[in-house]
């Protein structure tokens, strides 16, 4: 798995991207066949209000492209909040995944065997 942490108006220090990654030891245990991880953290600043922190994720898969975003006023927040959607969205797929490769040997009729 290919790991990419950047950031926009935003230093990234060594304790962000060792929280991150930590993160996504959760996402791989559910499911392994992740080929490519970019995360962007971003920091806008708004003029009416303090400044916004926002995580999003792209997490490629074998056919798949996942997105996810979230926005927060904490960084390591909007990072919780991040990871939460994207196990989600990752274990949805996978059931999807798995009710889809099963599908044609639930509807196969019964054989009753010869005898």
């Amino acid at each position: 798995m290919n790991l990419t942490i950047s950031g926009h108006h935003l230093e990234l220090t060594p304790s962000i991207r060792e929280y991150v990654q930590t993160k996504l030891e959760r996402i791989k245990r559910h499911f392994d066949h992740v080929i490519d991880v970019a995360v962007i953290l971003a920091v806008e600043k708004l003029p009416e209000k303090e400044k916004r922190q926002r995580a999003e994720i792209n997490l490629r898969l074998r056919g798949n492209v996942i997105h996810v975003e979230s926005i927060a006023e904490d960084l390591y927040a909007a990072i919780d909040m991040l990871i939460d959607k994207l196990d989600r969205q990752v274990l949805r797929y996978k059931t999807k995944l798995q009710d889809h490769q099963h599908a044609a040997i639930k509807h196969m009729p019964d054989v009753q065997p010869a005898g």
